[in-house]
């Protein structure tokens, strides 16, 4: 079985370090403009330089967002944000726009070009065109299923197929929505969507101004626009066996924390697939969806994939699901905190390789001034030794989190 990519997000520096200490192949990355998550950290110039020798000294590559839809006043802006990222040396660009398509294929020849999800291919007459004006990968529309995945590949072998697998879904069509400028003016296809369809929405019926009717079908409402979250992992074998070359992972936004489970768990998918087989996955198929699970998401779909008829909004609410918090990470012998541990704290101690241990908090030390000082509890950014009523087998990049059994707003 040939291995594709696992391609992580990577919303600020921070995030982009998890993706690659957590086993991603590659990263996706955006400037400070021009790619659709404005409200991702993203990167100044000079933390795209150290985010790229990080990956690239680390064997992993950078693919860099330019993918938002342009107007003629932008253009100017976008020649030197090209010309100036090409010198850092990414691996590739990846686009939406056809005049931003030729902009980079003029202006830095030398950089890969990767088709957005957002220019909506669906079909291998399209991606024939956009591999003749240059491309050598296409993500595909997320409303396709794995035999019409299948038949691009045979029939454009030579073009590299990305995927998305996991993260949250848009309502729209391929994502190319406008509720978002209508409601709240701020547009959606240059990155600043608010995430309208997430709303809790009421009719008026145009003869009663102001008489609001609720659309509920109990008495939580009904979130006619929200889409469940995405998980293919259960559909891994088929998606490898189609020639996927790519899974992407969503979720530049989300947490340092979303970002290393959900890379470690779909690098051990991959691994385990590929090394020993479909009937050793489907063995630690149950454990990995659990691990998935302890990560920020709404109720799981695997979309269009299977070719099922599916409801895919999910009604009752908008939140996510949150079970976990993160509460450290270890590295070089002590706990980076960054949120409160206090002893006596029952917590899990989750390992790259997908292992948890569950152990109770029984002593901490806390580093100050080069000094180890004994407390009842730390707080986050600070660096402390924690002790455990068990030996566990810690590793460098551990990760400790505590189960809270709460959902949280959107």
């Amino acid at each position: 079985m040939r291995k594709p990519e696992v391609l992580s997000p990577a919303g600020n520096l921070e995030k982009l370090k998890f993706a690659v200490d957590f086993g991603a192949d590659a990263v996706y990355l955006g400037g400070k403009l021009f790619n659709l998550r404005a409200k991702a950290g993203n990167f100044t110039l000079e933390e795209m330089a150290e985010a790229i020798e990080y990956a690239h000294s680390r064997g992993v590559k950078v693919y860099v967002t330019l993918n938002a839809f342009a107007r003629n006043f932008d253009f100017k802006a976008i020649e030197e944000f090209v010309k100036e990222v090409k010198e850092l040396s990414p691996d590739a660009f990846i686009v939406s726009d056809l005049g931003v398509l030729s902009t980079v294929k003029e202006v830095a020849p030398e950089i890969d070009v990767h088709i957005s999800t957002q220019a909506n291919v669906t079909n291998y007459r399209a991606v024939k065109v956009y591999k003749e004006l240059g491309a050598s990968r296409v993500v595909l529309a997320r409303e396709l299923s794995i035999p019409e995945i299948r038949e691009i590949k045979e029939r454009v072998p030579e073009v590299e197929i990305e995927v998305f697998v996991h993260g949250a879904m848009c309502m729209a069509y391929s994502g190319r929505c406008l509720l978002s400028n209508y409601l709240s003016y701020r547009e959606s296809n240059k990155g600043a969507c608010s995430q309208s369809c997430r709303w809790k929405f009421y009719l008026v019926e145009e003869t009663r101004p102001g008489e609001y009717i609720p659309i509920e079908e109990d008495s939580s409402g009904t979130y006619i626009f929200n889409s469940k979250d995405l998980c293919a992992l259960p559909l891994l074998p088929q998606l490898i066996e189609a020639g996927v070359d790519s899974l992407k992972i969503e979720g530049r936004v989300k947490s340092s924390y979303y970002t290393a489970i959900t890379t470690s768990v779909y690098r051990r998918a991959v691994d385990l697939l590929v090394s020993q087989g479909k009937e050793a996955f489907e063995g630690e198929l149950p454990l990995l969806m659990e691990e998935l699970k302890k990560v920020s998401h709404r109720p799981y779909t695997t979309g269009f994939l299977d070719g099922k008829e599916e409801i895919l909004q999910h009604y009752e609410s908008s939140s996510y699901i949150r079970n976990y918090k993160f509460l450290g990470i270890y590295r070089e012998g002590f706990w980076e905190v960054r949120n409160k541990v206090e002893v006596g704290d029952e917590v899990e101690v989750f390992l790259p390789e997908v292992k948890s241990f569950t152990a109770k908090v029984e002593k901490i030390e806390v580093l100050k001034k080069g000094k180890l000082q004994e407390t009842a509890s730390t707080n986050p950014n600070q660096r402390a030794r924690i002790y455990f009523d068990r030996e566990l087998p810690l590793a460098e990049k551990a990760i400790l989190r505590k189960r809270v059994g709460v959902t949280a707003g959107v």
